[in-house]
């Protein structure tokens, strides 16, 4: 059985807790919600930072929202080159010890000590798309990218499991690259 799950690019961004939105952009700021995303409830917003570090930075940084408890840099491995930093492959929200930075905002600054993570390649999947699968028991699992010219296999890849997920693969840019993928892409996870 092939079981086919959507691929997702997902680029630098950043997920901003409410005292650090306030900070960059001033207190109660809302932010702009531009375009949905797959994720129910997230959306990406008009608004962008600067991440600097001593090295270098990245300007225009998409904001991702809603606010979160903690605020959560996600970053390619050539961008932690670019800037200078070490960062950490982690699943999301898991930002003890990770890298840190300086953002910047039309309001003000914010010095984070961490929550700079390159973000582990995981498959959104709901309880029951789990079951239909019989995913039940996994953690990991590993999936083909089939393209014209660069087809690649990912191992570990995580299952992050949640009711409210829409099931899609998510990659960064650089193992997106990696694959040679463009335009709207399938990849086939295999059942080792």
């Amino acid at each position: 059985m092939i079981i086919e799950i959507p691929v997702e690019v997902s680029a630098r961004h950043i997920h901003l807790s409410r005292e650090h939105l306030d900070a960059l952009f001033g207190v109660d700021y809302k932010l702009n919600d531009i375009k949905e995303l797959s994720q129910k409830g997230q959306f990406a917003t008009a608004e962008t930072i600067t991440i600097q570090t001593e090295k270098d930075k990245i300007e225009k940084v998409r904001i991702l929202g809603p606010v979160r408890k903690q605020t959560q840099v996600e970053i390619s491995r050539t961008d932690a080159k670019k800037l200078g930093i070490n960062p950490p492959i982690r699943h999301s929200g898991d930002l003890s010890s990770s890298a840190g930075c300086i953002l910047i905002g039309p309001k003000g600054t914010v010095l984070l000590k961490e929550g700079v993570i390159i973000a582990w390649r995981h498959i959104h999947a709901t309880p029951k798309y789990m079951q239909d699968y019989n995913l039940d028991s996994r953690k990991f699992v590993s999936v083909k990218i089939i393209t014209p010219s660069r087809t690649i296999t990912f191992h570990q890849v995580y299952l992050h499991v949640d009711p409210s997920f829409t099931p899609v693969l998510c990659l960064d840019t650089d193992e997106a690259n990696a694959a040679g993928i463009e335009g709207l892409i399938s990849g086939e996870i295999i059942l080792d």
